[in-house]
């Protein structure tokens, strides 16, 4: 990475990353790359120079979100405070065209297949594309307009590949998100398996903005997990839009199983570990699949797959490629051979065509799967997607109150069997391990120390906790054996099990340091 040298003004940049996990490890190498340009990663209230913001535009509710992160820096370089605002990411891949409109002032944008010229559009450096109108008023930008174009124009040899998603000849996701400036705590990391989405679902704009499916090799993601790994990390989780198709864009005939064998090994030889598997597709999940999560040992018997819906009616307009009986003999099979699964899932509800009686087959499907973790979200309207489409026909949009009034009454009921879950656990004084999340001191008894963790069944940031009350201190990062004395809401509450115990601490730091 050369160092910047054409803005020697700018020296310290923040960032602000919206959005999910994998535009998370985007911001986390962009910061490793500004750093290794030469610049100084601080907070936004640490009198930055720049600011770079990696936007999320999956969402109406996500644009209006970056749109109004966006206002706030360029109100900030108004006052002097700031003198470059960088745009970055979803929206930008999106909605191109139009984010001068929105947000005058930017002064560079970055798309989603050009996060290595972060050095450049932070510190001033002209890009090969001068900007939209070929205008030198407008703010230089970089944004390929799919991977296949960003490999070219990097120098790679694409001619035979392609991008279209499960030829077996696809580009694959040749970026590296290796050596990543981690915003994670150290003892967990997202590990990105794949980038973009081959499902078109109706609602769902992910393909149109990231591209189809694009897998990274297994040498790849075994050699990042292992540099987490040492890095200090005990989880990992496993992320992309769709870890299922995982290697079927690039001739990898392993596939998941293969991948999760590989991930598991790299944690064997360090002592042990917890590989977690998220953002599933259950119309292709296969029995080797299971058997997979079921007998790897560091494999974490959870798993993380969105369902969207259990009415067959609304399954065919959502173009998910699945009914409702193979939904519920999936979800029999894993039950059954993976003992103790934790499911997580997310539905859509208000979707454009969505009867009374199907949402009913919702809840009923709720009750009768009694989910860990499941959310839920009220349907948003995007343009240029068949659901959009289906929203513009007064006959089949559904009222926002009446979303709200569905999403409310699944999570009400949801609310209850995540309640009874943990309450159970609690009667039956379920020993299990917890790792250590934080401290939260606030919380403490005299003589105790009250920390946030997370067992088996919970991932970060999306799902509950578990409150561990104990009479030493604990590291984040030790894995403690529990057992369960009580319940607060969603959460669990655990006690050490000092009799029987046991703690893996984190290894030694060859790590850098946070910011």
């Amino acid at each position: 990475m050369p160092r910047a040298t054409k803005n020697k003004t700018i020296e310290r940049v923040a960032f602000v990353s919206l959005g999910c996990p994998k535009n998370l490890v985007d911001s986390e190498k962009m910061l490793s790359m500004l750093r290794e340009g030469g610049l100084t990663p601080v907070n936004e209230s640490d009198s930055p120079d720049a600011i770079v913001v990696n936007t999320c535009g999956f969402l109406e509710a996500s644009k209006e979100e970056s749109l109004e992160v966006i206002h706030e820096a360029l109100q900030r370089k108004e006052r002097g405070e700031l003198k470059r605002v960088v745009v970055a990411g979803c929206l930008v891949q999106r909605h191109r065209a139009k984010i001068l409109e929105w947000a005058p002032g930017v002064d560079s944008m970055i798309g989603v297949f050009d996060r290595d010229r972060v050095v450049e559009a932070v510190t001033g450096v002209t890009p090969s594309r001068t900007n939209l109108q070929s205008d030198a008023d407008h703010p230089p930008y970089w944004i390929a307009a799919n991977a296949l174009q960003a490999a070219k124009e990097r120098g790679m040899k694409t001619i035979g590949l392609t991008v279209n998603g499960a030829d077996g000849k696809g580009v694959g996701y040749f970026e590296s998100d290796a050596n990543r400036f981690r915003l994670t705590p150290r003892h967990w990391a997202y590990l990105r398996a794949s980038e973009g989405c081959n499902q078109r679902c109706a609602f769902c704009t992910i393909p149109s903005i990231r591209g189809k499916m694009r897998s990274k090799s297994l040498d790849d993601v075994v050699a990042e997990a292992g540099a987490l790994m040492d890095d200090g990390a005990f989880e990992l989780n496993i992320i992309g839009q769709d870890t299922t198709s995982w290697g079927f864009d690039i001739g990898d005939e392993r596939g998941l199983p293969g991948l999760l064998a590989g991930l598991d090994r790299v944690a064997q030889e360090r002592g042990g570990g917890w590989i977690r598997l998220m953002y599933a597709y259950p119309s292709k999940f296969t029995d080797a699949m299971i058997d997979a999560i079921a007998t790897l040992p560091s494999v974490v018997k959870y798993l993380d797959m969105p369902l969207q819906h259990a009415s067959d009616s609304m399954l065919t307009l959502m173009r998910r490629h699945i009914t409702s009986d193979q939904t519920r003999d999936l979800l029999a099979r894993l039950r059954k051979k993976i003992p103790n699964l934790a499911l997580r899932t997310t539905f859509i509800v208000g979707h454009p065509g969505e009867t009374e009686k199907d949402f009913e087959q919702l809840l009923d499907f709720a009750r009768e799967q009694r989910f860990e973790m499941a959310g839920c979200f009220k349907y948003s309207h995007e343009d240029g997607t068949p659901s959009g489409t289906m929203n513009l026909d007064p006959k089949l949009r559904v009222p926002p109150e009446e979303a709200a009034r569905r999403e409310e009454a699944l999570m009400l009921l949801q609310q209850e069997i995540a309640f009874k879950h943990v309450a159970d656990m609690a009667k039956a004084n379920r020993r299990l391990e917890v790792l250590v999340d934080a401290p939260v001191e606030a919380r403490a008894k005299k003589g105790e120390h009250v920390y946030t963790g997370r067992a088996w069944f919970q991932a970060p940031q999306v799902d509950s906790s578990t409150i561990i009350r104990s009479k030493r201190e604990l590291s984040p990062g030790e894995l403690v054996m529990c057992e369960a004395v009580d319940s607060a809401e969603y959460d669990l509450v655990v006690k050490p099990d000092d009799e029987t115990g046991r703690s893996i601490s984190l290894p030694l730091a060859n790590a850098r340091h946070k910011h």
